[in-house]
């Protein structure tokens, strides 16, 4: 870039006992002396342009490490939009000083574990009702099942989820440190006592096929609670698709390899879904967490005020 070679030659030049004219540095750089010239009088707008980078990526720095948790380039913009007072700032400008100081963003890893061998199956199997139509019918109506094994200390917990497809938030979770039965039919149980009244006969609990799943007491529970059962075809992790993904992003954001004990890990699930509800905003919600997009869509009011302290795109 002829900026770093005007650079070049400003330092050869203020350096004591230089024997070197400018007319020939220009000439062995490239570069002209009138464009050296006009570097030298916008020098204060440079520096001007440097404190102003520093200060905006201090402020992307605070959103990026907001709860212990990283994020990606939309959401920083998007936690900027939910401070007090709101910050906008263009994605590009936020890319760009990511870049310039080299803070990384967070980058999806692969699940390596396989879920649970399908033992104890019985042949109660559902149509595939959602078709992976996740987002077609409002909120309430599409609601995602499925466990997910936690590795810690030699060892497993276990998390079993209901996630609202339309609004993304998690209703209802249990975290176990057995698989037994138990904690699923826990997990539906939590999901009637807290949303029930949000819930409808037409609202669906899509599962995979696996072994909770099929099993009689699971069926009687989603039966007695006047809901409809939906499984995922076999071995098709896509007709699950929102659910994985919830999955995949808490495993890359927390870590739990230096727990020792469940009670441990417990904690660190408790404290990430909560931010997850509340606070970890999503680019296809509005700009707004799952908690904050469920309220708007159902009130029509809109908890960001657009407009203040908005940062220039530069």
């Amino acid at each position: 870039m002829a900026s770093n070679k005007f650079k070049i030659i400003d330092d050869i030049m203020n350096t004591p006992g230089n024997v070197l004219h400018l007319e020939e540095l220009c000439k062995t750089a490239g570069v002209s002396r009138s464009g050296y010239y006009n570097w030298k009088k916008s020098a204060e707008k440079r520096n001007q342009k440097e404190l102003q980078d520093q200060q905006d990526f201090e402020i992307i720095l605070e959103a990026f490490k907001y709860r212990g948790y990283d994020k990606g380039i939309r959401g920083i913009h998007m936690r900027l939009l939910h401070m007090e007072p709101p910050i906008v700032m263009n994605v590009k400008k936020i890319q760009r000083l990511m870049r310039k100081y080299g803070l990384l963003c967070p980058i999806r890893k692969a699940n390596p574990y396989r879920r649970m061998s399908k033992a104890l199956k019985t042949s109660n199997y559902s149509a595939n009702l959602v078709q992976r139509e996740f987002r077609e019918h409002g909120e309430r109506k599409i609601l995602l099942t499925d466990i997910t094994y936690l590795p810690y200390n030699g060892t497993f917990a276990y998390l079993s989820t209901i996630l609202d497809a339309f609004t993304k938030q998690i209703l209802s979770y249990v975290i176990s440190d057995s698989l037994k039965i138990d904690f699923v039919l826990l997990t539906v149980e939590q999901l009637i006592t807290n949303h029930g009244i949000s819930l409808s006969t037409e609202t669906i609990l899509h599962s995979d096929q696996g072994a909770h799943y099929t099993s009689y007491k699971f069926i009687e529970i989603v039966s007695d609670a006047e809901l409809r059962q939906s499984m995922s075809r076999r071995g098709n992790c896509w007709d699950n698709a929102p659910q994985e993904s919830f999955f995949g992003h808490m495993k890359d954001e927390i870590d739990i390899t230096n727990c020792t004990t469940f009670e441990e890990v417990k904690s660190i699930i408790d404290d990430w879904i909560d931010y997850y509800n509340n606070e970890r905003y999503q680019w296809d919600l509005a700009k707004l967490s799952p908690t904050e997009y469920y309220k708007y869509i159902t009130t029509g009011e809109y908890p960001i005020e657009s407009g203040k302290n908005k940062i220039p795109s530069s």
